[in-house]
């Protein structure tokens, strides 16, 4: 639409029935000529072109013959009727329109405006028109010149799309993500960004348009180069390309992304725009780094753990025999540590383990290694030592070194201790075994200070001791040895069963087996006492026929009260490892007439993990002969997650080193809900152990873990007790069950 135009004037009065008559004389063959022209241009335009008196009073001067097939009324309708036009618009439009009119009129200024037509037939059409009006040298009015177009197609066209952009923003806004839609230029300039780059980096999506260059400035360093060259090789293939990076937010936080893009071509297959969606893995990348760093750490000291610790003491021992040197092993045990936490309570005892790990790095040099495998005991390695006597004729470096070390632990112990406001002094005692002098390899060195350790506290609270070859320990060991071999041969055994526990219902599923041997006083020999020591001696193939024949007889006569329950026992490293080990459990099973999938064979994680390949095999062997499978102590070893989902384990069970104080301790509880994510997606039943407390019972539910064993239920009891628990109506806490 242009403003007003002059132009020579066309007098009105001159048409006829819309034509121009004729001018006389000379000028009559140009006037026809012109006529026709005038004549086809109006009527082959595809738009309705008409001509109306300045006066809005006046009736319309000519209008062309497309009108009835966009207004719907005929061309004598529309120039003789006034207003006809005005009576096709919409009802809801005509005001609108009517009043624009109005001002054109009055103000001259062109009239431009879209609306509704109605068809006698009932059909509606969207129409645009323009107007202009005409005026002579002088400024006199003359006429409007005004076009009407269709543009239903371009009115319904635009509301679809609008529409698509608006479900498409509104799903796209939605998800806890990022969407972007780069350009495949030069710049790798950015068209569209959704609005969650403000919530989850601090930047505004009209920030992160303008700024082309900004994804790659506050991509982290270290990911910079590669994250670079994977979107632009994903951009150059032409596929779709997932790829991970860190994002530096506004507020300096790290973000761990995971770009999901895809490659949109042209009509010619090159790239032109690159659509990605930015997730937010940060949490689950977390949660792997911890799950890794407490494969090597302690969770409440932060120091390294026994797994760290025996993998740098075989290093130190293979530097020691190449170079020379010694190699000193200390383990140290708090005295009467249980009295701390009885006194102040488990978060304070916890809190004196970390001073404690604290003053033994104090003590020691930055390079030796101080660890703590568990419980109240700790771990140093001294490593890469000096043989050479220190004073000519007098005791060599080593043992120097070693004593050197427990004086000063001695030492840094005299200062009390501050656990809030409570000040008090605690011991160690020591046990120090040298390398090469009182063993050759590391679980010799490791069990030679243990056994001094021992020792030290026999002879009093914070002492020290350095292992000497006729220790006493040695003549107890032979001792446990002969009544070991002696209770092989004459079967001295018994099985206790713990029931294991459906969390959300309280009903025993089932039971674990687990093996005790009596002792003539009355007590019990504890398993951690003897089966190691039956796997040394090559005694455990024995004990573990004895525990599935057991375990078949006992479930022979439960069956004859009416109770069939699932049974689950451990298999030893060395059983496993056995080449007929399938055969040696499922023979007896079927024998006794036991449906192998209520049998459910555990092993530890770190024996999962000691020959991974070789076990997948034997896992496979098991779980085909219609076994269940678990592993025990999960997050006590380091597994493998990629070698883990592909072995054929039915039952996670979690460490009750996770479980203890589940309800208080925020990172054990996250590291827990971890573990309980892993079985699920694995297809893995969640099983957690040692559960003490009502407390850890109901935060293991509401974290969606499904079963469960531990005092809270029942501690391991003999087998008629395990036949009356199943007759109670509903199981809760068993009698005398509270963790002692």
């Amino acid at each position: 639409m242009t403003s007003e135009i002059e132009a020579t004037p066309v007098d009105p009065s001159s048409t006829r029935e819309g034509y121009f008559d004729p001018p006389s004389g000379a000028n009559a063959d140009r006037g026809r000529e012109l006529e026709l022209r005038y004549r086809g241009i109006i009527d082959q335009l595809p738009a309705v072109l008409y001509v109306d008196a300045a006066n809005p009073d006046a009736p319309m001067i000519d209008v062309s013959p497309s009108v009835v097939d966009l207004l719907g009324i005929t061309r004598k309708e529309f120039l003789g009727k006034p207003y006809a036009w005005a009576r096709a618009i919409h009802p809801e439009d005509l005001d609108r329109v009517v009043a624009e009119s109005e001002r054109s009129d009055l103000t001259g200024e062109p009239f431009r405006s879209e609306y509704r037509v109605v068809h006698p037939d009932g059909h509606t059409v969207w129409v645009r028109e323009d107007a202009v009006l005409i005026a002579d040298e002088g400024g006199q009015r003359l006429h409007w010149l005004g076009l009407m177009l269709d543009v239903t197609e371009l009115i319904r066209t635009q509301a679809e799309l609008h529409e698509a952009k608006s479900k498409y923003g509104a799903l796209v806004e939605q998800i806890p993500a990022i969407v972007y839609v780069d350009v495949a230029d030069a710049n790798m300039s950015t068209t569209y960004v959704s609005p969650q780059i403000h919530a989850i980096l601090g930047y505004h999506p009209q920030e992160y348009i303008e700024d082309p260059q900004l994804w790659e400035n506050i991509l982290h360093p270290d990911d910079r180069e590669e994250a670079m060259a994977t979107y632009l090789r994903g951009r150059e293939s032409g596929g779709p390309f997932v790829f991970e990076y860190r994002l530096l937010a506004r507020d300096g936080r790290t973000v761990w992304f995971r770009d999901s893009a895809i490659v949109l071509t042209d009509a010619y297959g090159d790239a032109e725009y690159i659509q990605g969606v930015m997730l937010d893995i940060t949490d689950g990348k977390l949660a792997e780094e911890r799950i890794a760093f407490l494969a090597y750490h302690d969770r409440v000291t932060g120091l390294p753990n026994r797994t760290m610790f025996d993998e740098l003491l075989g290093l130190a021992l293979a530097r020691a025999k190449r170079h020379d040197l010694g190699v000193v092993v200390v383990t140290v045990d708090l005295d009467d540590f249980k009295l701390v936490n009885d006194s102040l309570g488990h978060e304070a005892g916890d809190a004196l383990l970390v001073q404690f790990g604290q003053r033994l790095s104090d003590a020691t040099r930055e390079t030796d290694l101080v660890a703590r495998p568990g419980g109240d005991e700790f771990l140093l390695l001294i490593a890469d030592l000096d043989q050479t006597p220190v004073v000519p004729g007098g005791h060599e470096g080593v043992s120097v070194a070693a004593e050197s070390v427990a004086l000063r632990i001695q030492e840094a112990l005299r200062t009390p201790f501050e656990i809030g406001e409570t000040e008090f002094y605690i011991t160690a005692s020591l046990g120090i075994s040298l390398f090469p002098e009182d063993a050759a390899d590391a679980p010799t060195l490791l069990k030679n200070a243990e056994t001094a350790m021992f020792r030290s506290k026999r002879s009093g609270p914070g002492g020290y001791v350095l292992h000497a070859k006729d220790d006493a320990d040695s003549i107890v060991r032979l001792s446990l040895s002969t009544r070991l071999r002696r209770a092989v041969e004459q079967e001295q055994w018994m099985l206790h069963y713990q029931p294991l526990i459906d969390l959300k219902t309280a009903g025993m599923i089932g039971v674990e087996a687990l093996i005790r041997w009596p002792e003539p006083n009355g007590g019990l020999v504890p398993p951690g006492d003897f089966i190691p020591l039956a796997e040394e001696m090559g005694l455990i193939d024995a004990i573990g026929a004895w525990v599935i024949d057991e375990v078949c007889r006992q479930d022979r006569m439960w069956r004859e009260e009416g109770l069939e329950l699932n049974i689950s026992f451990n298999l030893s490293p060395r059983q496993l490892w056995q080449d007929d080990i399938a055969d040696r459990i499922v023979t007896p099973i079927l024998g006794s007439g036991i449906d192998p999938s209520r049998i459910t064979v555990e092993i530890t994680e770190s024996t999962a993990m000691t020959n991974p390949d070789r076990t997948l095999g034997i896992l496979h062997e098991l779980h085909a002969r219609g076994l269940k499978l678990a592993i025990d102590d999960f997050g006590t070893g380091y597994s493998s997650l990629a070698r883990l989902r592909y072995m054929p384990v039915d039952v996670l069970k979690i460490d009750r080193s996770f479980v203890r104080e589940l309800d208080r301790d925020e990172q054990n509880a996250s590291m827990v809900s971890a573990m309980i994510a892993l079985a699920s997606n694995l297809g893995m039943t969640s099983l957690a152990e040692g559960i003490e407390t009502e407390a850890e019972w109901r935060t293991l539910v509401e974290r969606g873990c499904e079963r469960g064993q531990g005092y809270v239920f029942s501690r391991p009891v003999a087998a008629d007790e395990i036949l009356a628990i199943h007759r109670r109506a509903a199981l809760h806490v068993v009698e005398g069950g509270a963790a002692s």
